[in-house]
């Protein structure tokens, strides 16, 4: 009897650690309701810095012309056949730089010739220096020959010559484009939310290989009621190395804040309570503090906050979750900025 009694005060003292390592094992005390935590989490770190940081509104847009505006005419011209008749010369190649008034091609009409209506008009001209005819009579003679030529409006270089000596044409048909490649302007259509931040004169960048720069010259006051967008226009600089056709992405430079206080974007994360916080590094602890936030550039966002400077060290890899005050083991102690 006493020997069963012994054996099953062992049984029962066996099954009672065993119970206690299994609820051990499994992590919080339900005795006593606390979690375990580790002593120490092991993080990485970073430093704040003071940089300068843009705030930018991007968009795509296409190379074109530079449009008239009240001191110059339109930098890009489609130069349309002034008659119906066939083509008789062509004066100019495709990438040739012209000047205001070059000749570029000249036609026969049904009714006349290039070749009489230069004769007639030299005749004119002739006889108006003798003074043995009118005025009207020499403006009628050259109106009706350049009537027969097509002519550079500007100077620039011929983009496109679409017909050859011998073609038939009329007035709907495109002989040739010209375009002054130094004055150039991109269009793009922004969202009419974000338009509300752009102002004449602000820079623009241009994403391209090599990079370009322009700047802001148009904004419409008007939204596009397809689309919601709002059509704005950056003048390139010249010698820019775009074409006109080209396809860009682009930003517009709308605000500049200069050697302003930054943390690692990691580093920032959002509390219980929906506010910024950094976890700052004083020793072997790191400290939630609450900072505000504004540009964000580069994976760096602006902060603001009590008692923070540069070169003050705070948690990046590990900062999310990461409690109030805790020990923390910085695996990157020589971390660069």
């Amino acid at each position: 009897m006493i020997r069963k009694l012994i054996i099953t005060v062992i049984v029962v003292a066996v099954a009672g650690l065993g119970i206690y390592a299994f609820i051990k094992s499994r992590g919080p005390d339900t005795a006593t309701g606390e979690e375990t935590t580790p002593s120490v989490i092991t993080v990485q770190v970073g430093a704040l810095t003071n940089v300068t940081l843009h705030r930018y509104v991007e968009g795509y847009g296409t190379v074109e012309p530079a449009p008239a505006t009240a001191e110059q005419p339109a930098a890009g011209a489609t130069l349309a056949a002034p008659v119906a008749g066939v083509v008789a010369r062509v004066n100019a190649i495709a990438g040739q730089q012209v000047t205001k008034g070059d000749v570029l091609a000249e036609l026969n009409s049904g009714a006349m010739t290039v070749d009489y209506a230069e004769q007639a008009a030299a005749r004119q001209e002739k006889l108006y220096a003798q003074q043995n005819t009118s005025l009207k009579n020499l403006q009628d003679a050259e109106a009706q020959l350049a009537s027969l030529r097509v002519i550079a409006p500007l100077a620039g270089t011929v983009t496109r010559l679409n017909v050859k000596p011998g073609e038939s044409v009329d007035v709907n048909t495109v002989v040739a484009e010209v375009i002054d490649l130094n004055r150039l302007a991109v269009s793009a259509a922004i969202p009419a939310a974000e338009a509300n931040d752009l102002k004449i004169g602000e820079d623009v960048q241009m994403l391209t290989d090599p990079p370009a720069t322009a700047t802001l010259a148009f904004v419409s006051p008007a939204v596009e009621a397809n689309n919601g967008t709002v059509l704005t226009r950056a003048t390139l600089a010249a010698g820019s190395g775009l074409r006109p056709g080209q396809f860009v992405q682009l930003r517009v430079v709308t605000a500049v804040h200069t050697n302003c206080l930054t943390a690692p974007i990691e580093s920032v994360v959002t509390d219980e309570s929906g506010h910024s916080v950094i976890a700052l590094v004083k020793g072997d602890e790191a400290t939630q503090t609450p900072v505000q936030t504004d540009l964000r550039e580069d994976g760096w966002v602006e902060i603001s906050g009590t008692g923070l400077k540069e070169g003050d060290s705070v948690v990046t890899i590990g900062a999310y979750g990461l409690p109030e005050k805790t020990k923390i083991q910085v695996v990157n102690p020589n971390a660069k900025q």
